[in-house]
This record gives C-alpha cells, structure tokens and sequence, in this order.
C-alpha cells in the first residue's frame, strides 16, 4: 500500500505543472500555511493542481517520505520539490517564483 501511495504522488507531481499538497481545499484551506500558499499562487494566475491530505491519512504520511519533508504545504513545480510555505513566500518577495512558473509553463 505504501508503495502504491507514492506512485500516486509521483504521477500527480509529474503531471501537474504546479502540484500543492496541502490541509483542506483552496477554496477552504484547513490552516494558515496552506491559505497563505494558495494566495501566493493564485496571485501569479497559474493553473495547480492540490491534493488535500487531510483527507486521505495515507497521502499525507507518504508525502513527507516521498519529499523527505516534514511539513504541509508542499509545493512541486515543473516535477521538482520546491518547499513549503516559508520557502514559497520568500521566493515570492524576492521576485524569484514568477521566473520558475514561467518557465514551468513555457515547456
């Protein structure tokens, strides 16, 4: 079973531009880390997909093997492991977000 979650997550984070791991929904979002990323990604106007992993207590232990990161939100752009939602605010302030989700889109 374990192995099959991280497949999942492997697929999802592979076939989705941007892939956010996160507690609850974008539209009603379970914590604080997770609203705060989704402000943040809604501001650039880029699709993402999100998995809520309140909702399935397998995903949400296999996301923080399969990263090896502790925390939710998780965010993958463009397949690759970016952070959470200190790491995603500070690439925000500093202008460095919206060059990697062009670039994410631009392929």
């Amino acid at each position: 079973m374990a192995d099959e979650v991280l497949t999942q997550i492997d697929e999802k984070v592979k076939n989705n531009k941007v892939m956010l791991y996160m507690k609850g929904t974008p539209e009603f979002p379970q914590c604080g880390f997770s609203a705060h990323t989704v402000e943040i990604l809604k501001s650039y106007g880029v699709p993402f997909a999100t998995e809520d992993v309140l909702a399935n207590p397998a995903v949400r232990d296999g996301i923080k093997r399969y990263s090896n990161w502790p925390t939710i939100p998780q965010i993958y752009i463009d397949g690759k492991f970016v952070g959470g939602c200190d790491i995603i605010h500070e690439l925000h302030e500093r202008g460095e977000l919206e060059p990697m989700l062009k670039s994410a889109f631009s392929k």
